[in-house]
């Protein structure tokens, strides 16, 4: 493999810092969906919702906030590749759930979310081992 190839895999620092802030700021946003989600949770969904869309507004600030700890901390690849994992896992099971109940969709994406958000926590056990 010649010099090029393995500087084009790599990313540099800069690309990283880049990657750490936004996963860091998605985090943060998805924290404060959390907090909107279970206000209505409580104040506006009926009762055959309340205990669902709480349980989504949980489980997108737990990873919401692990998301705004976790990205700071300098890491390689894999690191980024395992927060990215869970934003998107968060995103989809959280999300599948709450239109599940706001809009009457099946929740389809909650098997395959909850599945990355199982293997964004492996990936990040395996970073964690190797630092």
């Amino acid at each position: 493999m010649c010099h090029a190839e393995s500087v084009s895999r790599v990313p540099d620092p800069e690309r990283r810092e880049v990657a750490r802030r936004a996963l860091g700021s998605a985090g943060a946003a998805v924290a404060a969906l959390s907090i909107a989600l279970a206000a209505y949770a409580a104040h506006g969904a009926g009762d055959a919702q309340r205990d669902t869309l709480q349980l989504a507004a949980v489980l997108a600030l737990v990873h919401g906030v692990a998301l705004v700890v976790l990205a700071p901390r300098p890491g390689r690849r894999l690191g980024l590749l395992a927060l990215g994992v869970l934003l998107l896992g968060t995103l989809l099971f959280a999300g599948s759930i709450a239109l599940a109940d706001l809009a009457g969709i099946a929740p389809r994406l909650a098997p395959v979310s909850g599945a990355l958000l199982a293997l964004g926590w492996l990936l990040h056990a395996i970073e964690a081992w190797r630092s």
